[in-house]
């Protein structure tokens, strides 16, 4: 029989080999920390964050807190929220529903630092990207966003299927009126969009085209084809800041664009890379097809 000591000592090497192979986020306890920055918006930010909250707590994997940066004397939304500004190392992933004024210097030091050592990732969606146009490190995480025609650079794709990158110049950042749109793929290996069909339609959704940015260390995962420019505009792409992972889509207008699965299924596979760098999730057997967009039901009031 082996001494006491020998034997534990042994125990406690498996122990600690189990637990480094053990998933990141196995229980129930253990669910990504996600945060959701609202409270100002030239959208409906009450609906569409109290939607995104619930359809990735059905999820199973992430924990959802709301942080609010209110107008004074404004309603709150309609979950509940804690402080803003938040406290960052709380979260693994922060998503942006906010179209206002400035954070504070403070929070935006800090939500920069922690974001570009990968301590924090980052997804924002639609409008979120018009706002803090004279903050330089925001416009590096976003890459491209609706800016005036001599604010950066331009990214579309050819009728060949080739990415054509323009300087400067005619052209700033605007959207369509409400159409449905099929979603192409352009990088069908990235972790995100591993599984997706190649082409599949989104629902009813403004299609944000000529975007403007720095578009530095940017990875065009999809676009779609936008009648107005007729060419192929991001719909879906990374950034990288650092050692941060940042995700953005034009994508998601309102709480009816939003309940396109397509666009549901993104953004759970986009959260889960931010924090991650992998994705978990699988493709949902609804995922809409190449000519027909496919939803969740509406919520009865």
């Amino acid at each position: 029989m082996k001494p006491f000591r020998q034997t534990f000592v042994a125990n406690l090497l498996v122990l600690a080999s189990a637990m480094l192979a053990a998933p990141a986020f196995a229980g129930e306890g253990d669910k990504i920390r996600v945060l959701i920055i609202d409270g100002q918006h030239n959208h409906a930010w009450r609906d569409t964050t109290a939607f995104l909250k619930e359809v990735l707590e059905k999820k199973g994997r992430f924990a959802v807190d709301v942080s609010s940066n209110l107008k004074p004397n404004d309603k709150p939304g309609k979950v509940p929220t804690v402080p803003f500004p938040p406290d960052l190392t709380k979260y693994q992933v922060a998503i942006s529903n906010y179209n206002g004024p400035a954070w504070p210097a403070d929070f935006r030091k800090t939500f920069e630092e922690r974001v570009k050592d990968g301590k924090l990732g980052f997804v924002l969606f639609h409008s979120a990207n018009n706002c803090f146009s004279d903050w330089p490190e925001f416009n590096r995480m976003v890459g491209l966003a609706w800016r005036s025609p001599k604010f950066g650079d331009r990214i579309f794709f050819d009728e060949k299927g080739k990415q054509v990158r323009i300087a400067k110049g005619d052209g700033g950042g605007t959207s369509e009126t409400n159409h449905p749109y099929a979603i192409v793929l352009r990088d069908t290996e990235h972790p995100i969009c591993k599984g997706m069909p190649q082409e599949w339609m989104h629902a009813k959704d403004q299609l944000m085209f000529n975007l403007r940015g720095p578009a530095e260390q940017i990875q065009v995962l999809a676009t779609a084809l936008c009648p107005k420019t007729m060419v192929h505009e991001p719909t879906l792409f990374t950034v990288t800041y650092g050692k941060g992972r940042i995700v953005q889509t034009p994508m998601g207008h309102d709480v009816f664009a939003m309940r396109c699965v397509g666009f549901i299924a993104t953004m759970d596979r986009s959260v889960e890379w931010a924090a991650t760098g992998k994705v978990t999730s699988p493709i949902p057997e609804n995922f809409p097809g190449p000519t027909k967009a496919s939803q969740i039901a509406e919520k009865k009031k």
